[in-house]
């Protein structure tokens, strides 16, 4: 049975938290049918080089260039300096979770703090060690699902239970997920219809990969003249050959047949008339992965060379920014934000992410108001805010990356 504590918000409303129940293999809800799931997307992720180039910079732009507030909440500006004892930053933090959100379609953060609600720190969770339990209500840590050992899981209820640890703290976590019907406990990615084609992409890599190690040189028969007294025999010569012509894809077949006077030993290549095919397959699944993920080529890096205009990447760049990435940065600063309020009492609505293009249209040495004229936006020259540089901005902006 549940102990039901009681723990005094800055609201002045009460809020339970409870122990942490015991838990034993079966008390949690599988990701996966074999409960890897979270391991195979990983693996993935780490061998499709376009793929894993598209997570890096969703989560760099969903997390911004940093976290701007009213500049009269000193402890609110202070907080997104430091969000917790490692000493992180609150975009830090946010780009943990954004990562992990693109590349699980789930992420977690672990609030903590204590009966009197004295101070607040933020802790990103690694997805991949974290699960559902089966009662809907907590959370399950371990360090590696594949040898799941309860004596060494430890459980934290869902945010707004905490859960009084042996250190005096009480914690919680916060379990974001993308929706996908059907699926009720996890969260799915995006790109989950695209796992085939970066699966395509990592082969092709590794086939091009293969065939440099090769050498480039061509499959075919080797015909040897020769004869052979023993199976010995025979493997030496396989292997001598082996050594020189063998290899992936450039795969021999080899057929001994008997010598005569004159050695009309040779090879025989296979003709091949594939490589087009295999880079067009390849251009092919590059193209399926950006679109699977919803994402645009001039931000992930790709086709640089043929001429990409900064209009056109700023253009996509604001597409994304009003499709992806603003819904992106309010569902994880949501709960951020009610838990601000909560804990330290501090009014948290003006927390928001500084988001900056990757290219500069402006130079920095204009007016705001100058900057918003060329815009066609409403400007006000004798503004006092709209007087300050367009330098200043970027100042500020760089200060908060670092």
């Amino acid at each position: 049975m549940k102990k039901s504590i009681t723990a005094v918000t800055a609201s002045a409303q009460a809020e339970p938290f409870v122990t942490a129940p015991a838990v034993s293999s079966d008390k949690f809800w599988r990701w996966g049918d074999d409960n890897l799931f979270p391991y195979a997307l990983s693996l993935m992720s780490r061998r499709s080089s376009t793929h894993r180039r598209i997570i890096n910079d969703k989560a760099d732009y969903i997390s911004g260039k940093g976290f701007s507030c009213d500049a009269s909440q000193q402890s609110l500006s202070r907080f997104i300096d430091r969000v917790n004892g490692r000493g992180e930053t609150l975009r830090q933090v946010m780009n943990k979770l954004a990562f992990d959100k693109s590349l699980f379609g789930n992420a977690f953060l672990e609030v903590v703090t204590d009966s009197g609600h004295s101070f607040l720190s933020l802790y990103h969770q690694d997805a991949s060690r974290c699960r559902v339990a089966r009662d809907s209500q907590h959370i399950l840590l371990h360090h590696d699902w594949r040898r799941f050992d309860p004596a060494e899981a430890r459980t934290l209820p869902l945010y707004p239970l905490f859960c009084q640890q042996s250190d005096g703290t009480l914690r919680s976590i916060i379990h974001y997920k993308d929706y996908e019907p059907m699926f009720t406990h996890y969260g799915v990615p995006p790109y989950i219809a695209g796992l085939g084609v970066s699966a395509i992409a990592y082969k092709t890599d590794r086939w091009n990969l293969s065939r440099l190690d090769n050498s480039f040189q061509p499959s075919g028969v080797l015909l040897l003249d020769n004869l052979v007294d023993s199976e010995q025999e025979a493997d030496r010569i396989v292997r001598m050959a082996e050594e020189k012509f063998a290899g992936k894809p450039g795969q021999v077949m080899f057929v001994i047949k008997n010598g005569s006077d004159d050695d009309n030993s040779r090879f025989i290549p296979f003709g091949s008339q594939s490589d087009g095919d295999w880079c067009e397959l390849h251009d092919r699944a590059v193209s399926d992965i950006v679109v699977a993920h919803s994402w645009f080529r001039s931000l992930s890096g790709l086709d640089y060379g043929s001429g990409f205009t900064s209009e056109r990447i700023l253009h996509e760049y604001e597409v994304a920014l009003n499709t992806v990435i603003l819904g992106e940065q309010a569902e994880l600063l949501e709960p951020v934000r009610e838990v601000i309020g909560a804990v330290l009492g501090c009014d948290a609505s003006s927390l928001q992410a500084v988001n900056r293009p990757p290219t500069r249209t402006k130079p920095i040495y204009m007016r705001i108001w100058e900057a918003r004229r060329a815009d066609g936006l409403d400007y006000d020259p004798d503004d006092e805010e709209q007087r300050r540089f367009v330098f200043e901005i970027t100042k500020y902006n760089i200060r908060s990356v670092e």
